[in-house]
């Protein structure tokens, strides 16, 4: 029998009753369990990670689609990789349950679309090659489940995420992470743990990937974009660990080359 844990009570009670800092302390002590959740997942994730890579690799792309928090979380990871990593912004793509305008406000009865899901991904020409991830923390959005199984049918690899053991969702996941994190603080509130344990799983996700496409070098991002003041003096001191130049020459080595990868390169290459 399917149980929605994440839909059962509270461990705690009268919560308007408390202070600040009991709620924060109890909310703290719940949050420690997520990551101890995450960690039991671990084969099950690196194998979704070996799948994504395999697609991504050979001119895939990986799609995120999810309703709710779980779709704007999904939507959060897809939109940080090309300036984190210089990848391409159709190259990992999240889609939620009621377009964009569901990004900021709820769109009534988006989540139950059975075929929604499916017809936003037929904007992308989505094909064989991609590789899509359903999010749902409860596991029976229909917008999710109705989306993965139109990719099983069509060949199409596929992953989930949920919050509940045995969760429907993961019928149609060739690769099925089930992080069961147990009652929300606020009874029902998935925001919470349930959506902590999908921000940790689409981190290790995208990151591993990315990773393993030839993206960090070392530890650092060396194709990330320099956007701004921050992110151009985090490059420029990139370029001065692998290297022995001062600031102000690797600042305008960075300047003329454009990138934290290809300045490196150039350094290397002049002086060998």
């Amino acid at each position: 029998m399917f149980i929605k844990t994440t839909e059962q009570a509270s461990i705690y009670n009268d919560l308007e009753h408390k202070s600040a800092l009991e709620i924060v302390r109890e909310i703290n002590i719940e949050d420690q369990k997520v990551a101890l959740s995450v960690s039991s997942c671990l084969p099950v994730i690196a194998s979704l990670v070996d799948v994504v890579y395999d697609r991504l690799a050979n001119g895939g792309r990986l799609f995120y689609i999810g309703a709710g928090t779980s779709g704007r979380l999904g939507i959060l990871d897809a939109s940080e990789c090309p300036p984190t990593y210089g990848v391409p912004f159709d190259l990992v793509i999240g889609l939620i349950a009621g377009g964009d305008r569901a990004i900021r406000k709820s769109v009534e009865k988006a989540e139950d679309d059975e075929e929604g899901a499916w017809r936003d991904m037929s904007e992308y020409a989505i094909d064989a090659g991609d590789v899509v991830i359903g999010i749902a923390a409860s596991g029976t959005t229909p917008y999710v489940i109705g989306g993965l199984k139109k990719c099983k049918e069509m060949g199409i690899a596929t992953g989930s995420i949920s919050c509940n053991a045995g969760a429907p969702i993961s019928t149609y996941a060739d690769h099925a992470i089930e992080v069961v994190v147990g009652p929300e603080y606020v009874t029902g509130s998935t925001r919470m743990k349930s959506g902590t344990a999908q921000k940790m799983v689409l981190n290790m996700i995208s990151t591993a990937v990315m990773i393993r496409l030839g993206r960090v070098e070392g530890n650092t991002m060396v194709d990330m974009q320099l956007s701004n003041v921050k992110l151009i003096d985090r490059g420029v001191k990139m370029i001065m660990q692998r290297t022995d130049l001062p600031y102000i020459q690797a600042q305008e080595l960075l300047s003329n080359k454009g990138s934290v990868r290809e300045a490196i390169r150039a350094y290397f290459d002049e002086n060998g």
